[in-house]
């Protein structure tokens, strides 16, 4: 699926804890598993028109690449279609000056890939639900020419999860965060004021102890109570 029209044109939401504070210069590339994703990594950036790539698979990614030169490439390792490991391969063989981040929604780096010389940076969903920046970390350092790994996975530890209780309301909204709603979508959806959408959104975070959408979701895909 090519989203990258629709993210270059979206509203960015406000008075939201962004995932980077990372101003790039080139072009940016997002492969991510699912609408939900691209649309929250989309509004990390300050600005939107650096991201030239927004799909949900590794062919369209690489056509992409194929068309233009791009800084840096994000992406999660699972997607709708193909593998985000296989996708940083591919890229860098196909641009070997272009920086990439794996977002590891398994925790972890398959054997077969551990060692690999091109694979720069790794983010464990963990160590994103615990904020401890990683992603900005990681960013910053392959843009400085250096490689990474978020805490769990230098570790090989995960971090204890609490898991609150939601009522179906707080579930309801989880599951729209999911499908990647905006609070006025959300506001549609439930038949409510588009301020009340925001007082949910807001509630959910807190009692899930997170301070942003992805940490929420991610943070509910562990916990077992919402899926993408």
């Amino acid at each position: 699926m090519d989203l990258t029209p629709y993210i270059q044109n979206q509203e960015q939401r406000e008075n939201e804890d962004r995932l980077l504070t990372v101003t790039v210069t080139g072009k940016v590339a997002l492969a991510m598993k699912g609408r939900f994703f691209l649309r929250c990594f989309c509004d990390s950036f300050q600005d939107t028109g650096c991201i030239g790539c927004a799909v949900t698979d590794e062919d369209s990614c690489i056509k992409y690449l194929e068309k233009e030169p791009f800084e840096l490439l994000i992406c999660t390792d699972r997607l709708e279609k193909g593998n985000g490991f296989e996708l940083t391969r591919k890229a860098r063989e196909q641009q070997p000056s272009l920086k990439v981040v794996v977002l590891a929604l398994g925790d972890a780096i398959p054997v077969e890939y551990a060692n690999a010389s091109w694979l720069e940076a790794v983010v464990a969903e963990a160590d994103i639900i615990e904020d401890r920046k990683p992603l900005e970390a990681a960013v910053l350092a392959v843009l400085g020419h250096h490689s990474y790994r978020s805490a769990s996975l230098r570790s090989g530890h995960l971090p204890y999860l609490s898991c609150p209780r939601l009522t179906p309301r707080e579930y309801e909204v989880l599951d729209l965060l999911a499908q990647g709603m905006t609070d006025r979508e959300i506001a549609e959806a439930l038949t409510v004021s588009e301020q009340t959408s925001r007082t949910y959104t807001k509630r959910l975070l807190k009692i899930l102890g997170v301070n942003n959408r992805v940490q929420a979701v991610l943070k509910g895909m562990r916990c077992g109570m919402v899926q993408i």
